[in-house]
């Protein structure tokens, strides 16, 4: 069944769309649940606390635009809801430099940057994401999260830090056991 179907459906509230649909997206959406949860069992939580949000939405959606677009900004904005009144940390400097995080394909997998990512803490890992996974601005961050550019800019830059840090460290660790 086409999508523009399974959504038309959905807006009549008939049980098989609303499957369809989420079997259609759930992978996906999980993914994106994952970025902005602090571990698997709440990224299941926002999974399906998302797709309610959807499927009681869904008479919103225009059919100008992507659906996906359309519901991953659910998605996200769901699982930000629950750092609502968490206190992000303070800028110290706004003139902080950029942390230049090159990899090197062979040295890193895909695996391991996405487990060190995730291991960020919740106000880095979720900046990080918001900026360098979904490309939003630090202004839109700012507004998301409802904390200063300047913030945004301090997490995201101690986030690249952290991140740097762990990558040198498994690097010399892999050049080291190689040269043996």
């Amino acid at each position: 069944m086409a999508l523009e179907q399974i959504i038309t459906d959905c807006k009549k509230n008939h049980p098989k769309a609303q499957e369809q649909l989420y079997q259609l997206f759930a992978k996906k959406f999980f993914g994106v649940c994952l970025k902005y949860s602090s571990n698997y069992d709440d990224a299941q939580d926002n999974l399906q606390d998302g797709f309610i949000i959807v499927f009681k939405k869904i008479e919103q959606f225009s059919s100008k635009g992507s659906f996906e677009g359309w519901a991953k900004r659910i998605f996200i904005n769901n699982a930000l809801q629950k750092y609502k009144d968490v206190r992000f940390m303070e800028v110290l400097d706004d003139n902080i430099a950029e942390v230049d995080l090159e990899i090197d394909d062979e040295k890193i997998s895909l695996d391991y940057l996405l487990q060190i990512i995730h291991e960020l803490p919740d106000q880095y890992r979720i900046v990080f994401s918001l900026y360098v996974l979904d490309g939003y601005s630090h202004k839109e961050i700012s507004e998301m999260l409802n904390i200063t550019t300047g913030t945004t800019k301090s997490n995201l830059f101690r986030a690249r830090l952290i991140l740097k840090e762990k990558i040198e460290k498994l690097t010399d660790i892999k050049f080291e056991s190689s040269a043996k």
